[in-house]
């Protein structure tokens, strides 16, 4: 942060005094975020850090509202009917991705313990389409600033070799440019498998149903039920993944087709904010209904 703020002439040259407050400071304020954060957890609704990025993401918005009015003429009216258009569609379609499930029937056989018969029912097991939610986003994001940074601070190296290579890198990797948003895409779709593959193991599930006399109708228990499940899980998650991509590049796909840069929100902040009203809506349906309310949602 030091040399980025450095480099755009915000700060001074290096000035050991002034980098020790900076980095004091700005772990002293990540602490006492994460502090808060966990209070919020326990005595309040939701996840705590969620809530605080949440607030982060819908504070700046107003700021965004004015400087997009400052800077709108006449003929960009039409621009913004579109660009809101596109906000409530992209909001409807997030919504519908992270509800969205693939239940797959796991059938139980009945068992005869003395007089009594047990088992018999049919239940589902419920495969997200999108199981990672908005971590592979915030893994790309992480990735595909790096060369930019790299090249930002190595652009003036005495070496003509890697000089050259720092502005290459720098005049090609812009944010709106095709190379860096395909290498975005690229990178969440990556991400998106590799994190579900992380999360989420066929073969223990597989191993789980047939302990408790459990099959999929059609499918042998054991190994045969796991492969169904990585086959299944791998199909879903391409829908997923292409998603979360086009999340990611949204920003600069309006951009380039309205004009209007002061109204844009990143993908992550869209998809935290669409995900933690979620959450916390459910919470709070089953608070209610935990305490014999019928919630607050008209059904």
């Amino acid at each position: 942060m030091y040399v980025l703020l450095e480099n755009q002439k915000i700060i001074d040259p290096l000035n050991p005094l002034f980098l020790t407050a900076m980095i004091v400071t700005m772990t002293a304020g990540t602490v006492f975020l994460m502090w808060l954060g966990e209070l919020i957890t326990e005595h309040g609704i939701g996840n705590g850090i969620s809530m605080l990025i949440f607030a982060g993401i819908v504070a700046r918005l107003p700021v965004a509202f004015a400087q997009t009015k400052a800077i709108v003429t006449s003929t960009q009216l039409f621009n913004i009917l579109v660009f809101g258009t596109v906000a409530v569609v992209v909001v409807a379609a997030i919504v519908i991705i992270n509800e969205a499930t693939r239940q797959i029937t796991i059938q139980y056989a009945r068992r005869v313990r003395g007089n009594k018969l047990y088992g018999g029912q049919a239940t589902y097991l419920p495969l997200r389409v999108n199981q990672a939610g908005v971590i592979p986003i915030i893994f790309a994001v992480s990735l595909i600033l790096l060369p930019s940074m790299l090249a930002n601070y190595l652009v003036a190296f005495p070496n003509p070799i890697v000089s050259s290579v720092s502005i290459w890198i720098r005049d090609h990797f812009d944010p709106a440019g095709l190379l860096y948003n395909f290498v975005y895409f690229s990178l969440v779709i990556g991400f998106t498998y590799f994190y579900t593959a992380v999360t989420f193991n066929p073969t223990k599930i597989a191993d789980e149903i047939k302990k408790y006399g459990g099959f999929i109708p059609g499918i042998r228990p054991g190994k045969p039920t796991a492969e169904y499940l990585n086959r299944i899980l791998t199909r879903i998650t391409l829908a997923g993944a292409v998603f979360l991509g086009l999340i990611a590049i949204l920003p600069s796909l309006t951009r380039s087709f309205t004009g209007i840069a002061a109204l844009t929100v990143g993908g992550t902040g869209i998809l935290i904010v669409v995900s933690v009203v979620l959450e916390t809506t459910k919470q709070l349906e089953a608070m209610l209904v935990m305490r014999n309310y019928e919630g607050f949602l008209e059904r």
